[in-house]
C-alpha cells in the first residue's frame, strides 16, 4: 500500500460505514445463503448459480477488506473545525473560489481521494489544483502546472462548511 496518507471527511466515513454495514448485514448473507443453495443442487462444476455466488463473494469480501482498511487508516478531517484552525489558510475540506488572468472564476472544495465528484466541484487534495493553493492565503496568487501550461490564480474567496460526500 501507498504511504501517503488518507485523508476523508466525517461524510465520507458515514458513507463508508453504511456500505460496510450493509456489506456485513445484508448482502454477504443473502449471498451465503445463495450459495448454500446453489452448493445443495448437486454437481457444483457446472452450477453457473454456485461459480456467481462464489465469485460475488469474493467481491463482497474484497469490498469488505477496503472499506475496513480505508476507515481504519483514514484520517477524518471535520472542515468545519479545520476553518476554526485554518484562518485565512487554504487546507484539507476548503472550498475556494479562484479567478484566473480572465477574470473566470471558479469553486471547488477540497476533498479526499475517495470523494472526488467534479460535477459537484470535489477535487482531490492530490490533485495539481488543490496542490497548488494547498496553505495560501486569500488574495494569494499560485500557479498551476498542467498539461497545457502554468496558469496563475487568485484565491479570491474561501470558506469552511460540511461537505457532502
Amino acid at each position: 500500500m501507498s504511504d501517503k496518507k488518507i485523508y476523508m471527511t466525517p461524510a465520507c466515513a458515514d458513507r463508508f460505514r453504511a456500505e460496510l454495514k450493509d456489506l456485513l448485514y445484508k448482502d454477504r448473507p443473502q449471498m451465503v445463503e445463495t450459495v448454500a443453495w446453489a452448493a445443495s443442487n448437486g454437481d457444483r462444476s457446472e452450477n453457473a448459480d454456485y461459480h456467481y455466488g462464489k465469485r460475488r463473494l469474493r467481491q463482497i469480501d474484497g469490498r469488505i477488506r477496503f472499506l475496513q482498511q480505508r476507515l481504519e487508516t483514514a484520517e477524518i478531517v471535520d472542515p468545519v473545525a479545520q476553518g476554526q484552525r485554518a484562518g485565512d489558510r487554504v487546507l484539507f475540506g476548503c472550498t475556494v473560489t479562484v479567478e484566473n488572468e480572465e477574470g473566470e472564476e471558479k469553486t471547488f472544495s477540497i476533498v479526499g481521494v475517495d470523494e472526488i465528484d467534479l460535477e459537484r466541484g470535489h477535487i482531490s487534495w492530490v490533485s495539481p489544483l488543490a496542490r497548488a493553493v494547498l496553505g495560501h492565503r486569500l488574495g494569494d496568487v499560485v500557479v498551476v502546472k498542467a498539461p497545457q501550461g502554468e496558469n496563475e490564480l487568485e484565491i479570491v474567496d474561501l470558506s469552511y462548511r460540511d461537505l457532502t460526500c
